[in-house]
């Protein structure tokens, strides 16, 4: 079982170097703890099946569950330090680059001498996602590297923990999300939480077994964490809460979403718009929340803004 470390004592120096260029000075108002990678996505205007030979484009761009929540929440005005592995090969070159050209802090990422940077692929059709593959292997060898500021001083400790919003993603090993909600380190932070696609959705289990932070979940994520398939958002909502969820939001495409806690469940509809693009939808949604609730707005007006954020990217369009 990989365990987060619990003592500066115990890291290895040359671990935790920071990434080439960066000089710690900036202070982020969220961390995003996760995948950092290139997006290699192929886009077809045409509904495509299986074994479809298309023609259409394909681009790389910086993409992973962490990154595309960093990315809008800098979009929206916050600053964002991203804690993920990239390997000091010339794909992770490029990309701590791209990412810093963003207004994304890198100070605090592990580059790995031995691990390749992390890439993820899809292809897309006029019909929606046809088919990716995640390989985010390094990251899941870097394991409890990654967290090194938030044990060893620069970030937090155990005896001085970080107390801000955490943007966490499910690539991490199950082990180490499950370190993650009992280690001390994390105990005052907002964890906010999201799969990083429904193969890895019960990941996430620890956050319902100790009742804690917020999670961000489809439909088809809250059906493989409940064990259970549900027709809508409110209802996936309240098995969650049932399950021990602490505070849920289940999104369902372009029907209902639904952000409950055991106080209170609220369901909005999305704006209708002509989808474009599909993958990093999920992830807009959790930046624009996070972001709407940093502003202040309340909870109807952050997930109305959520929504709107969401449909705004699917349709194609700039998210501001």
């Amino acid at each position: 079982m990989t365990q987060v470390p619990h003592s500066p004592a115990s890291h290895k120096p040359e671990a935790s170097t920071p990434s080439e260029g960066a000089s710690v000075t900036d202070q982020p108002d969220i961390l995003c703890i996760g995948s950092v990678l290139w997006d290699i996505i192929g886009r077809c205007n045409a509904e495509m099946q299986r074994g479809s030979d298309m023609p259409g484009r394909i681009s790389r761009l910086p993409g992973g569950v962490a990154m595309n929540i960093a990315m809008t929440l800098a979009r929206f005005g916050l600053r964002p330090a991203l804690l993920s592995a990239i390997g000091r090969d010339g794909e992770g070159d490029e990309l701590v680059h791209a990412c810093a050209h963003l207004g994304l802090i890198t100070d605090y990422l592990y580059r790995s001498e031995d691990l390749p940077t992390d890439r993820y692929m899809a292809v897309e059709g006029a019909n929606g996602l046809i088919a990716a593959i995640a390989d985010a292997h390094s990251l899941e060898a870097a394991g409890a590297k990654i967290l090194r500021p938030l044990i060893d001083g620069k970030l937090g400790s155990q005896d001085t923990p970080y107390s801000g919003p955490i943007a966490l993603d499910g690539n991490l090993t199950l082990s180490l999300l499950d370190d993650i909600t009992s280690n001390p380190a994390f105990a005052e932070a907002d964890l906010r939480v999201a799969p990083a696609s429904p193969g890895k959705a019960e990941r996430l289990r620890p956050f319902l077994q100790r009742s804690c932070g917020t999670l961000y979940v489809n439909l088809e994520e809250a059906g493989l964490l409940c064990q259970d398939e549900f027709t809508d958002s409110p209802t996936a909502a309240r098995a969650m809460l049932d399950r021990g969820a602490a505070r849920v939001l289940v999104t369902d495409g372009g029907s209902t979403a639904t952000e409950a806690d055991q106080s209170r469940l609220l369901t909005q509809a999305p704006p209708r718009v002509t989808v474009a693009r599909v993958t990093g939808a999920g992830d807009t949604f959790m930046a624009a929340h996070i972001a709407a609730e940093a502003r202040g707005e309340d909870r109807e007006t952050s997930l109305a803004s959520a929504l709107k954020a969401a449909a705004t990217y699917v349709s194609g369009e700039p998210p501001l």
